[in-house]
Parts: structure tokens; C-alpha cells; sequence
């Protein structure tokens, strides 16, 4: 079965950053099979597109879906006193309500045009299974891709950590079970739908053991290594005193930098470390969002993206972002650069790269985040004649700075997961009174 979907501005995001402003697009079965401008191709279905803008879905590399439990928490905490508060009202998750939380996250992103999320899951309290199943099992019911994580956290407060003891575990369960999730979920190759990363949580909760054995496994297993660092201010003065040297240093020295790693934030760097990064090829997820909302600054994405950095956007968990939305996170790097470095800091196309095609490089993806002959037709539909582009003489650049949007129509491998503005496997509104339902749990 073939479709074209014709009379859009098409976005590729390609290396040259072709765009076909009266353009079309054909699918076949999963895959995009040609696009272009002109004459259009035979098919078996053609889809008008009437002037909208067409991109790549967007790529999310760091979120924590069960944090939909908590918004508007601690709303004017930093970091440490963030985690403090929300640490005790999380170890009450199960799989119940992970699955409500996962459902409503991921429904949130793939409204925003969202097609691919990498999650960051590092809480599991003793006693409770099926986490990581039940946010899978709604990616899978919603049809967007998932990366699933095998967090973890072994350095309680007793051990000079930040996390309670009681949300601890030990290294050799983290690592058991990371193996077991790794055999019966992880897809290799193109077109995954599913796959899994090893992602202790952080320097301030994690053990330096924990940490080489996790590096260990995930390249015995052949999978991606993931960690918050470099976050906050704090952070860094916790590491010195900890450590005797700054995150990217104790990084480095647990042999966690490397193209097989990204990591989460990265807003206080040097020029060195920035280097650093680049020469080994460590990815960075770029939180926007979470950052301003916790105060804890803007991360350096000019220098990054000179220093030839791979970055991408990240929502960030909802309880430090309170919305899933990753086309806004797209405005919000466009405009945190500019605050920070100037007006011509990040461009609108700039940006939107760096939500699809430098999401793809950070989680090590070739078969998605640009529009090309071979790669899966992972696309975002947006529709130009709503109020907020009217007058825009840039269709492209009047989406991002007008954002947030909702998606009109969202393809997964060229299957339909949105379709006039609606999800099209799953109810918005029975999503929602479900995960009201289980909210309420964390507020008894």
C-alpha cells in the first residue's frame, strides 16, 4: 500500500536541510519511499495536505513519565529540594499507575508531534513489578516508539545520598533484572519499536561501583548508557566534595564518556568539557523546560552544536515541566539560547533539528529524524491555517515561534497514531479521568 501525501511544505532535515515548499511525500508500508517537489508519483491513495508543513516526527531523549502523577509540585524549589519533597510521594508508584501516567505522557507527546520518547524510569520501590512493562505496553497501544530505561539508585542517605534509603536498591538486583528486560524487550536494527537503555540516575545516587558495573553490562549487552549530570550548581559542589572533582570529571574517570552515552541536561560546563564531549562523541539531551522551571540555568547549545556535539531536546519529567509537549520544548531552545547568548544564538530551523534529527544521533537512530528514500515514515503533519500562522511569511519559522501546536496528523512507520488532531488508538478523555484517578492516590 502506497499514500502520498501532497501539496505540503516539506521539511526533510536532511544534511543539506532540503525543503520542498510545495512539496509531496510517499509511503510505502513503513517506509519513506520518495519525496520531492513537481510531478507527483503513482499511489494508491493520495492524501492532500493543503499548505501544511510537514517535519520528521519529533524525537524525545529524556523524560519521566511517571512524574504526570506530580505536577505542580514544590513550586519554587530547586533541584535537591524538588527531589527531597517528591522522593516519598513517588515510592508509592506501582504498575497501576505507571501504566496511567505512561498513557498520559506519551498521549501529551504524540499530540505535540511527538513519534519516538525515550523515558527515564529509576524509581522502583521494593516489592512492586511490572514498571517497565506498563510503559511499554501503553507505547504500544498508543503506537509511538519507545526507548525504555533500566534505572537505578543504590546510594541512600544514610551513604551520603540523596534519594531515602528505603527507595534504594541493591546492585546485583539492578543488574538482574536490567539483563531480563534487555532479553524480552529490546528490538535491535531499523524500525525498532521498542528498545532499552541502562541509565543509573545520577552522580548524588548512584554508587561509583554501580555505575562501572552498569557501563559494563549495557556494552556486553549492546545498549545505550544514560545519566543526569551536570544539572545544577549544586551538583557540582556535591561532586567535589563527594569526589574530589566536577561531574564531567568523574564521568570521564569511570570510563562513561562515549558515543555509546548521552547524558541529561549538561547546563554547566566548561570550553574543556564541552570538548571533552565532542572528542568522545557523549551525547546531550537538552532540557529547556525543567531548567528554567528549577532555576537552574541554560545549558551552553551554541557551543555545543559548534563544538559538533550531538544534542537533542528533552521534555524532562513532568513534575519539573508540567507538560509533555516537545514542540514547545522545541520554542523554548530557540528562545533560552537567545536569552542567553543573543538573537542569532539558534535559528527556528536550527532549533527544530535539534528536536528530530540531533534526537535521532543522540539515541544512536540512522532510521529516523529526517525525511530520506529508506527511513521510516515517522512524520508530523501541522496545519497552516490556524489563527496563530496567519500573516506568517515563514510557515516554518511561524510554527516554531508560535508554538505550542497541536499535531493534525502523526505517522509511526506510516501507521496513523493522530488524525484530525485526535489520537487515533486511544480516547483523550478516558486517558485523562484514568490518570486523575490514580493522581489522586499521591495526594491521600
Amino acid at each position: 500500500m502506497t499514500t502520498l501525501y501532497a501539496g505540503g511544505w516539506i521539511v526533510t532535515c536532511d544534511d543539506a536541510g532540503t525543503e520542498h515548499p510545495s512539496g509531496w511525500v510517499l509511503v510505502d508500508g513503513e517506509l519513506v519511499a520518495a519525496l520531492g517537489d513537481g510531478e507527483e508519483p503513482e499511489a494508491d491513495e493520495r492524501v492532500e495536505l493543503g499548505g501544511a508543513v510537514v517535519t520528521p516526527g519529533l524525537v524525545n531523549t529524556h523524560h519521566h513519565l511517571y512524574q504526570t502523577l506530580t505536577r505542580a509540585r514544590a513550586q519554587q524549589a530547586d533541584l535537591f529540594t524538588w527531589l527531597r519533597e517528591l522522593y516519598p510521594v513517588w515510592a508509592r508508584i506501582d504498575a497501576q499507575a505507571e501504566y496511567a501516567a505512561a498513557r498520559t505522557g506519551l498521549a501529551e507527546l504524540a499530540l505535540s508531534g511527538c513519534t519516538t520518547v525515550f523515558d527515564h524510569h529509576y524509581v522502583f520501590p521494593r516489592g512492586r513489578e511490572g514498571l517497565i512493562e506498563a510503559e511499554v505496553q501503553a507505547a504500544r497501544e498508543l503506537g509511538v516508539r519507545i526507548v525504555a530505561s533500566r534505572g537505578s539508585m543504590d546510594l541512600g542517605a544514610a551513604d551520603g545520598g540523596l534519594p531515602p534509603d528505603d527507595l534504594v536498591e541493591e546492585l546485583d538486583s539492578v543488574l538482574a533484572e536490567t539483563e531480563r528486560l534487555a532479553g524480552e524487550l529490546h528490538e535491535p536494527g531499523p524500525g525498532a519499536r521498542v528498545q532499552l537503555a541502562v541509565a543509573p540516575c545520577s552522580p548524588f545516587s548512584v554508587t561509583r561501583r554501580l555505575m562501572q558495573e552498569s557501563a559494563a553490562i549495557a556494552r556486553e549487552l549492546g545498549l545505550s548508557l544514560h545519566t543526569h549530570l551536570a544539572e545544577t550548581r549544586e551538583e557540582e559542589a556535591y561532586c567535589m566534595e563527594l569526589y574530589g572533582c566536577t561531574p564531567v570529571e568523574y564521568l570521564a574517570d569511570l570510563g562513561w564518556l562515549g558515543p555509546d552515552v548521552w547524558c541529561a541536561h549538561c547546563v554547566h560546563l566548561s570550553a574543556d568539557e564541552i570538548q571533552d564531549f565532542a572528542s568522545s562523541g557523549t551525547g546531550v539531551a537538552h532540557c529547556p523546560t525543567s531548567n528554567l522551571r528549577l532555576g537552574a540555568g541554560v545549558a551552553p547549545v551554541r557551543q555545543l552544536v559548534d563544538g559538533a556535539v550531538r544534542v537533542g531536546l528533552g521534555v524532562d519529567g513532568s513534575a519539573s515541566n508540567e507538560r509533555s509537549d516537545l514542540l514547545f520544548e522545541v520554542k523554548q531552545a530557540l528562545l533560552s539560547a537567545r536569552g542567553r547568548d543573543g538573537p542569532e544564538a539558534l535559528t527556528a530551523r536550527e532549533a527544530l533539528r535539534l528536536g528530530t534529527r540531533g534526537g535521532a544521533a543522540v539515541l544512536g537512530r540512522d532510521d529516523i529524524g529526517s525525511l530520506e528514500p529508506g527511513k521510516q515514515a515517522d512524520l508530523a503533519v501541522w496545519r497552516t491555517d490556524v489563527l496563530e500562522l496567519a500573516g506568517a511569511e515563514d510557515p516554518v519559522a511561524g510554527l516554531v515561534f508560535s508554538a505550542p501546536h497541536r499535531v493534525d496528523h502523526l505517522l509511526v512507520g506510516g501507521e496513523d497514531v493522530v488524525r484530525g488532531r485526535a489520537l487515533v488508538r486511544a480516547d483523550e478523555t478516558e486517558i485523562a479521568r484514568d490518570q486523575r484517578a490514580q493522581a489522586r492516590r499521591f495526594t491521600e
